[in-house]
């Protein structure tokens, strides 16, 4: 029977010193998104990344697409042993909401906000300065990042911007609710504009535009892995 392909992955090994566990010098770091071509991008990332030297495993988390699939998902990854300890990111694709935003613009929330509630981000501040390094010359705006069960159009996004929001997604704030709940831990949401005000889905240039911000996000893992690094091993 073919998998549908927008259902919950189990947590794959994509990089690091090894199997969760085995000479790792710091808690693991789970990157969980929502869409196959989101996780492609960022396994590859991956694995050009942990060659560079990850501080602990990494997995790349499919949820299959949602607040739903998300919580689902990061509970069961979060319940294994070797995963309990993890820090998340939250990462993908989102709809910004900025007048003047463009397709490949990075998003670094300094909280979610979700019907839950709000989640506070860690190190938000190192992770701009980290993807300044990686991803040279892209814009990276910070600010709360808004869930949704639906994407989100026209009169909607304006009101979510009004609201303070500077992106909208649909997983990130199920996402870091699930794992704080789950446990203490370093959490972060990272998302690359592939929708804005001025360049919807709909319009033509969504191809190129889609593109632009596949690459902008397979190159963002050396950032991950900074602000784990930084976050979370000793200093010597």
């Amino acid at each position: 029977m073919a998998r549908d392909p927008g259902a919950p992955e189990g947590p794959v090994a994509s990089g690091g010193p090894g199997p969760a566990g085995a000479g790792a010098v710091g808690p693991p770091l789970l990157i969980a998104c929502a869409l196959g071509i989101e996780r492609l991008a960022l396994r590859g990332g991956a694995r050009a990344a942990a060659r560079a030297g990850a501080p602990a495993p990494v997995t790349v988390l499919r949820t299959g697409m949602g607040p739903a699939h998300a919580r689902r998902a990061v509970s069961r990854a979060l319940a294994a042993e070797e995963w309990r300890d993890a820090a998340v990111i939250a990462s993908g694709f989102c709809a910004g909401l900025a007048p003047g935003m463009h397709p490949g613009d990075l998003i670094v929330a300094d909280e979610t906000h979700g019907p839950d509630g709000v989640t506070p981000c860690t190190g938000t501040e190192l992770l701009v300065k980290a993807l300044a390094r990686a991803v040279p010359g892209r814009t990276v705006h910070t600010g709360p990042l808004t869930g949704s069960d639906h994407v989100v159009r026209g009169p909607e996004r304006a009101a979510l911007r009004a609201g303070g929001a500077v992106a909208v997604d649909m997983e990130s704030a199920a996402t870091l609710r699930t794992a704080v709940a789950a446990g203490p831990r370093p959490v972060a949401a990272v998302r690359v504009v592939v929708d804005a005000p001025e360049h919807e889905l709909v319009r033509i240039g969504t191809v190129r535009g889609g593109i632009s911000a596949f690459r902008v996000l397979r190159a963002v893992l050396p950032a991950f892995f900074e602000w784990h690094r930084s976050l979370l091993l000793p200093r010597r």
